[in-house]
């Protein structure tokens, strides 16, 4: 996980644009990078080498479809830690091991690492916050979703 920001020369326009268009929805196609190359201007080895750079230098963590939980009959669940800045690495580790966990960043403040839980069974969500809570040693605060926000990501291209 990247701790600091990139540089601002890290990521050139095309870069950028690249991931403006990966928060649209990837076309229902054989081939969904190609397409999307297409309407970038690149090949699809091109597009999908820059997205191994981009993961590489921390520009992004992971990518893959979001899933609604809940419309599955499941449950999300914002959740944070305090952790000891020495053992933030360690920590970030062992949450991160968990398939339920979505994603996760860092916060300079008391409670310095937020992550979200996605479970198949909402009972699951306070099983495995103990879980965690059990393999760090560190309280877990649960915060249950009570109103949906959708926040569009776009970096200026």
């Amino acid at each position: 996980m990247r701790r600091t920001p990139l540089p601002p020369e890290a990521l050139d326009a095309t870069d950028r644009a690249a991931l403006n268009a990966l928060q649209d929805p990837l076309p229902l196609v054989p081939r969904p990078f190609a397409a999307l190359a297409d309407r970038l201007g690149l090949t699809e080895a091109a597009l999908i080498a820059r997205l191994a750079h981009l993961r590489e230098i921390g520009a992004i963590t992971r990518f893959g479809p979001f899933l609604d939980a809940a419309a599955m009959g499941g449950a999300f669940c914002l959740c944070a830690m305090e952790v000891p800045g020495p053992r933030f690495d360690e920590v970030v580790t062992l949450v991160n091991a968990h398939p339920q966990v979505a994603h996760n960043y860092e916060r300079a403040h008391r409670l310095n690492l937020w992550f979200v839980l996605a479970c198949e069974d909402p009972k699951d969500i306070s099983r495995l916050a103990a879980q965690i809570t059990a393999e760090t040693g560190l309280p877990v605060l649960c915060f249950p979703k009570e109103r949906e926000f959708f926040i569009g990501f776009r970096v200026q291209a």
